[in-house]
């Protein structure tokens, strides 16, 4: 039976499990190596484990914590934004759809940034895509109109994230063929889909509803910096 509760700490169960080498840790805190994601997790969240993240946050850089917990910035760290999500996980998804996207490489991640950037599905970087499989949409003169992945990997559970679409490209489905796409493949491993969606972006909530999805829970996604 699959533990939900590592989902209340997501990415810290991941980079002490599954992900431990995509990541750095010390002590009670652990974080995905810069150049993949500036997600990371606590073990606690006191001024003890914020003090021993402080060795793996550059001075001048972010870094993003998923948390079911309340979050209280000890004086030494400067709070950007904590923004609430939902947690929605799928334990029936949906078969493979007819339409099949093209996987990711290294050789796309200038294109993949350049679309996340502008889009904003999440933290994403120019590494994200080694953190799992990435596939995306491409139009006939070859550019690419909207991809999906997979990000955290913990217990029997896999992140789907970067859920993007060009703007001149939606409303043609693309994000329900890929979302759809990626789910299967991760349920095809006896593996469970989880998401994590804004709480004030309806369109996106219903799309993954109508695939399977259903909310765990509210969490908080809190993004800080070393002050």
């Amino acid at each position: 039976m699959t533990d939900f509760s590592v989902l209340d700490d997501p990415a810290w169960h991941a980079l002490t499990t599954h992900h431990a080498v995509l990541g750095q840790r010390n002590g009670a805190a652990a974080r995905y190596r810069t150049e993949l994601s500036p997600i990371g997790g606590l073990a606690r969240y006191d001024a003890g484990a914020f003090a021993e993240l402080r060795p793996l946050v550059a001075s001048d850089e972010a870094v993003g914590l998923v948390s079911a917990q309340q979050v209280e910035v000890p004086a030494d760290w400067e709070l950007l934004q904590a923004v609430p999500v939902f947690q929605m996980v799928c334990e029936a998804p949906p078969a493979l759809p007819e339409l099949m996207p093209v996987p990711l490489t290294a050789s796309d991640a200038a294109e993949a940034l350049e679309l996340a950037t502008a889009t904003e599905p999440g933290p994403f970087r120019a590494g994200t895509l080694g953190m799992g499989r990435y596939f995306g949409l491409r139009a006939a003169d070859g550019r690419l109109m909207a991809m999906t992945g997979e990000r955290m990997r913990l217990g029997q559970l896999t992140e789907v994230s970067a859920v993007c679409t060009w703007p001149e490209f939606r409303g043609r489905g693309l994000a329900k063929v890929l979302v759809a796409h990626v789910s299967a493949l991760i349920a095809a491993e006896g593996r469970v889909p989880f998401l994590h969606v804004k709480t004030e972006n309806a369109a996106a909530i219903a799309l993954y509803e109508k695939l399977g999805f259903v909310v765990r829970r509210e969490l908080t996604f809190t993004v800080v910096r070393p002050g």
